[in-house]
């Protein structure tokens, strides 16, 4: 790879690498209850259409920034030549810092929830919701608990990173994203086997309610659409960076889109029909997974092997989003100091398991840390990587890493990346300012 930075091995484990950055919580936990709180079929819909129109192009388009940088956040927005870009890096450098501090924080939760599942199996006592933190004050319980699982997920995720791409990430995506599709395929058939789970099936992808699409839930949806890919200007321009200039990122995104939009689909096609089949509600929220389901699982036979499965295919896929986002941070400690590689993995180790600690106290201020470090961010660093590759990098070298500039199509994608996707994103932007502040004044 040009300028010493290492790439691919090959293009399956690229495009297995990939999803794997993508497929995560956003997917398995996220999807699901964004489907339960906006209508079903309608809200899958759209979200669809959000994938096409702007998932993919704005997935190129961070690869873009990346490939023709060769630099993670921190160093692409300069190369790129955007005004202020080096602070804006290290802006995101930090924000990537606390975000995925609390999102370790839930990978823990789902280790610990996976672990649950085959303690109970054998008698032992389990409760499975004394890891979520409190809705206020503090619980010495709910938090070393997450102290622990955290730091168990964290050292993970270092074992990996050390070794690189091609011999640490590229072998551990291709072991698990098979084990998650797997996972979901088996829940899938005990899911929709259960007397009465048609309803569920019909609600969720086959009676859609065209008058329940309304603004909101196109924004939801393209908001869902970002979330899901892993978008914000952070993941995947880091590994854009390691994509070969010969790859076409056309292609690669349409198949990473693909399988990132098929986890989705099957999660919910694993828990929609289950829940309707046992008389649940799925509109209960991001709770839908931590308190809805472990209650599904109880009421089956043998429940706690599909509990298990569930639980273990959901840390796989999160567990990859979290190395990505240590491989950003890693990235910009790399390209920006003498560090080795080693001593960069164990330094934003101890400093992610710091940031860590605040969101374990209570969901008062777990949930302004999520909406604030993820949601909001992350829709802010899309904003900028295309305002970046639209406006700052030169037309003819954006049209080549796009590899968009011999054909009519290909003028129009940069269009379209240049002013329709900015559009997109400021709505985005706008509906979570405004949901953020309707949700914190509910809650006064």
């Amino acid at each position: 790879m040009s300028n010493g930075r290492e790439g691919f091995a090959s293009t399956v484990g690229t495009l297995l690498t990939m999803v794997g950055v993508a497929v995560g919580l956003g997917n398995v936990w996220r999807f699901p209850y964004m489907v339960g709180r906006f209508g079903g079929a309608a809200f899958v819909l759209v979200y669809l259409v959000a994938v096409l129109a702007i998932g993919i192009p704005a997935l190129m388009t961070e690869w873009t920034l990346g490939r023709h940088t060769r630099r993670g956040p921190v160093g692409a927005f300069e190369r790129a030549g955007l005004p202020w870009g080096k602070v804006v890096g290290w802006f995101f450098f930090f924000v990537v810092t606390a975000a995925t501090a609390y999102y370790t924080n839930v990978v823990g939760w789902v280790l610990y929830y996976a672990v649950g599942e085959v303690v109970q199996a054998v008698g032992i006592s389990w409760d499975q919701s004394a890891i979520l933190p409190p809705d206020s004050g503090f619980h010495a319980k709910s938090f070393f608990l997450q102290l622990g699982f955290t730091t168990l997920v964290i050292v993970g995720c270092a074992v990996v990173l050390v070794r690189g791409l091609r011999r640490g990430i590229e072998p551990v995506s291709r072991i698990l994203i098979p084990v998650l599709f797997g996972t979901l395929f088996v829940l899938i058939v005990r899911s929709l086997t259960l007397p009465g789970s048609s309803e569920g099936l019909r609600w969720y992808i086959l009676k859609v309610d065209f008058a329940a699409i309304t603004p909101t839930v196109i924004v939801a949806a393209m908001g869902q659409a970002v979330f899901s890919l892993s978008l914000g200007g952070t993941f995947m321009v880091v590994y854009g960076s390691y994509l070969d200039h010969h790859a076409s990122l056309r292609r690669s995104a349409v198949w990473t889109a693909f399988g990132d939009t098929t986890a989705g689909l099957l999660a919910g096609l694993a828990i929609f029909p289950a829940v309707f089949a046992l008389g649940l509600t799925p509109g209960s929220g991001p709770g839908l997974v931590f308190a809805t389901l472990p209650g599904v699982f109880e009421a089956l036979p043998a429940g706690w092997i599909f509990g298990f499965l569930f639980f273990v295919g959901l840390l796989g896929g999160a567990y990859l989003s979290d190395v990505a986002a240590f491989e950003v941070l890693i990235a910009g400690v790399t390209d920006n100091t003498r560090l080795s590689r080693r001593r960069a993995v164990w330094l934003m180790a101890g400093v992610v398991l710091l940031f860590a600690i605040p969101p374990m106290i209570n969901t008062n201020i777990f949930v302004p840390w999520d909406l604030t470090f993820g949601s909001g961010m992350q829709t802010l660093g899309v904003l900028l990587a295309v305002l970046t590759v639209g406006w700052a990098v030169p037309r003819a070298r954006a049209l080549r890493e796009l590899g968009a500039d011999r054909s009519p199509a290909g003028i129009w994608l940069y269009l379209w990346i240049r002013f329709a996707i900015p559009v997109a994103m400021s709505l985005i932007g706008i509906w979570w300012l405004l949901t953020a502040v309707r949700d914190a004044i509910a809650g006064t």
